[in-house]
């Protein structure tokens, strides 16, 4: 008999549980754009409250979510400011652009480090001029995709705001896996979420959802960026069917994110035994792995598929695994030896 495929490409291709779909069916529901879903307010209640915000705002994507985020904090010809290897520049097709007319502008990280801190934005804040643009907005991503699902903690999440103050810039919080961040670093998920005006979280990664995200601020702030969901066809009718996923995940999935923190560290561990390979220290449950001299990542992971392990190029160079709800131990200790043997034929 074939073994299952195992799918470690990313948190998001796990599946409602039976459980969840059983409150999904049974959620109250009513036309979210005509009248409010009560389903959807209430998520979007409780959600505003764990962030310490006054009001939350139900999307059916993060990237909807952070684009509206930038849209109702930033002026159009101007930039933002954001780490030059956040998930806004590289993989939400150029929407602070295209839909915010914002430039973006990557600031890079200092030596040794993987994301950037206060110091780095400090330095890369332009000076007043005629002549080039200056910056309407910051965004933080946190944890880090790009960097290997780096937790930026909360003393540097608040010396990065305090940069921004002094500058008198909104700040923008993608924050898709935050719950692995206050997971992760046991802070609360009210104090990183006050280093930020806007915070955007996911449903669809560790907690498990089919579908959503969510925008929370101040009231004022989602009043604005309810007009800019209509606009770009983010309004549903009754989603109180997503939200109640998202609701029951609150509930259930939530506290179990540091067993994918451990699946990803045992992961990475049996990995890091591949000659020439460079793992990153996971800090969550995403784990980047840096290849041989010579070792294409497309053929890395066309030879794990052969050997039933889904894992994702992420450059030509670096492949990345996600842990996941779906994934206990014993199957990510199996795909950790399975990699591993593939990166080390790859190089004889």
């Amino acid at each position: 008999m074939t073994a299952p495929v195992i799918d470690i490409r990313s948190d998001t291709v796990t599946r409602p549980t039976p459980a969840m779909r059983r409150a999904m069916a049974e959620a109250e529901v009513g036309d979210d754009v005509l009248d409010g879903d009560p389903t959807v307010r209430r998520l979007e209640a409780r959600v505003a409250t764990m962030l310490g915000k006054e009001a939350g705002l139900f999307f059916p994507t993060g990237t909807m979510a952070n684009q509206t985020g930038i849209a109702v904090q930033s002026t159009p010809g101007t930039e933002a400011l954001l780490d030059a290897n956040a998930h806004i520049i590289h993989w939400e097709m150029a929407g602070a652009a295209a839909i915010c007319g914002v430039q973006v502008r990557g600031v890079p990280a200092g030596e040794g480090r993987l994301v950037m801190d206060a110091d780095d934005l400090r330095r890369t804040i332009r000076p007043s001029s005629i002549h080039a643009p200056s910056a309407s907005i910051v965004c933080f991503e946190n944890t880090h995709n790009g960097a290997g699902g780096k937790v930026t903690p909360l003393a540097g999440l608040r010396a990065l705001r305090a940069v921004a103050d002094e500058h008198g810039l909104p700040v923008h919080m993608d924050g898709a896996r935050l719950w692995n961040a206050a997971a992760a670093s046991g802070a609360s998920l009210a104090d990183l979420g006050a280093c930020a005006h806007t915070v955007m979280l996911s449903f669809s990664k560790g907690l498990g959802c089919p579908v959503g995200a969510i925008l929370v601020g101040e009231a004022a702030t989602i009043r604005r960026a309810h007009m800019v969901r209509k606009r770009l066809g983010g309004g549903m009718r009754q989603s109180g069917i997503l939200a109640a996923a998202a609701l029951y995940a609150l509930d259930t999935n939530l506290d179990r994110l540091r067993d994918d923190h451990a699946n990803a560290s045992a992961f990475a561990a049996i990995v890091a035994g591949a000659p020439g390979a460079r793992v990153v220290t996971p800090d969550t449950n995403i784990v980047m792995i840096d290849l041989p001299p010579g070792v294409a990542s497309t053929d890395v992971a066309a030879r794990a598929r052969e050997e039933g392990v889904l894992i994702s190029p992420w450059s030509n160079t670096r492949v990345r695994a996600v842990a996941h709800l779906d994934v206990d131990t014993a199957i990510m200790t199996r795909a950790a030896g399975i990699v591993r043997d593939v990166i080390a034929a790859a190089t004889a």
